[in-house]
Formats: structure tokens, sequence, C-alpha cells
């Protein structure tokens, strides 16, 4: 987006940063609302939205990690979440930016994903790390074989947070493009089509770079085979 067209603009603050600042600051505000007003029983409608999201994604770090696994990532994998929810959500919204529409904000996403990945595999596993990126043949004729394996496995780890920056960037973009679009061609129905597809695109974005970090990390902390 133009940031002449942005709604909110500070000088010499680029606008993707921006709405990442509103984006925190609404996850920030929403958190201590529902602390103030926290109940055993949720009462109101906010606490049980957001109850649901994180019991979802709690559930998803769960099924995938494991119960240990998931109480040391869920901090982490449940931010990403909420906070590219929330930037893919603010798109929708006349006049403000999706921050994930932006390279820098999907890379900086993607980016302590990769760190986090080698740096618990390499804390559980410590040198024997190295076996994820050999392949499942370990005797001494395959050694070629491993040394190939070894190199693919070492290309498709650097590329993890390239396809997942890329991928999130790519979508929201040809999101906002096909949204754009429909509002030019059909202005009549326009409203409920980008309402819709909005919120589909923003939803299964999120949801994808979520499970796909989850996947990731399940996969430095199990053991080689």
């Amino acid at each position: 987006m133009d940031e002449s067209h942005a709604l909110i603009h500070i000088p010499g603050v680029p606008s993707y940063v921006t709405y990442s600042w509103i984006a925190m600051l609404i996850l920030i505000i929403v958190a201590i609302l529902i602390r103030r007003s926290l109940t055993l029983i949720p009462e109101k409608g906010l606490q049980n939205f957001v109850e649901f999201l994180v019991e979802s994604l709690y559930k998803l770090c769960k099924d995938n990690l494991g119960l240990h696994w998931a109480d040391i990532f869920f901090p982490l994998i449940g931010t990403l979440g909420l906070y590219i929810l929330v930037c893919n959500f603010m798109g929708l919204v006349p006049g403000f930016e999706s921050p994930t529409s932006n390279i820098n904000t999907t890379a900086s996403c993607a980016v302590p994903v990769f760190f986090a990945t080698h740096y618990y595999g390499l804390k559980i596993h410590k040198l024997g790390y190295i076996k994820h990126f050999l392949g499942p043949i370990r005797s001494l004729p395959a050694l070629p074989l491993m040394a190939m394996m070894f190199v693919v496995e070492l290309i498709s780890h650097i590329a993890r947070p390239v396809t997942l920056s890329v991928r999130l960037f790519g979508n929201m973009v040809s999101k906002h493009l096909i949204l754009v679009v429909l509002g030019i061609l059909a202005p009549a129905v326009a409203p409920v089509a980008i309402l819709g597809l909005g919120v589909l695109v923003s939803i299964v974005q999120a949801f994808v770079f979520v499970l796909l970090t989850t996947l990731y990390l399940a996969g430095a902390v199990e053991e080689a085979h």
C-alpha cells in the first residue's frame, strides 16, 4: 500500500512498521482487558473468543509436539499465530494496511523460527543433531549418499525462512489485489465477497505459518532415525 493512502502515517516511519506497532498494541490492550475481567467461567464474548484462539493454538502444539514440548514452544507459536492473524485482519479495515503484505514483516516472523529450530535441535541433541541431515542410511557404502543428503537437507533448512516469509507475503499481496479487482468488477456485491474472502485467506495463512513452524520445531527436537 502506498504510504500516502494509509489512514495512519508517522513521518519517517514505513507504514508497515506503524501498523505492526498498532497490531502489537491491539494484542496488549486485549490481553490487559481480559486479565482485568478474567473469570473461571467466561461471561464476556471477548474472553470466549480469545480463549478459543489460544486453546486452538495450544491443541495444535500438543498434537504435533507432545505435552512437554508444547509447554515450551507455545509462547513462541502462540505469539506468532495471534500476531500474524491480527496483522492479516488489519488489511480488511478501510484505510488500514496489513503489515504482513510487506516482506520485511513476514521475514521478521520467519527468521526467529529458523534460529529457534536449530538452537533447540543443538541444545537437545548436541553434535548428534547432524544426524537429522544425513538421511536414513548410516552404513559405510552409503557415505556418498549421506553427503548428498546432507547438502540437500542443508539447502532445504536454509530455504525454510525464505519460503515461510515469501508464502505469507505473496498470499497477502495477492489477496489485496484480488479484493481490489472484485471491488472494480462487481461493486454491488463486492463488500460481502471481500469480507468473506479476506477473512478466509487471513485465517488460512496464519494457520499455515503456525502449522509449518510447529512441524519444523517438532522435527528438530525429535530423535533422528
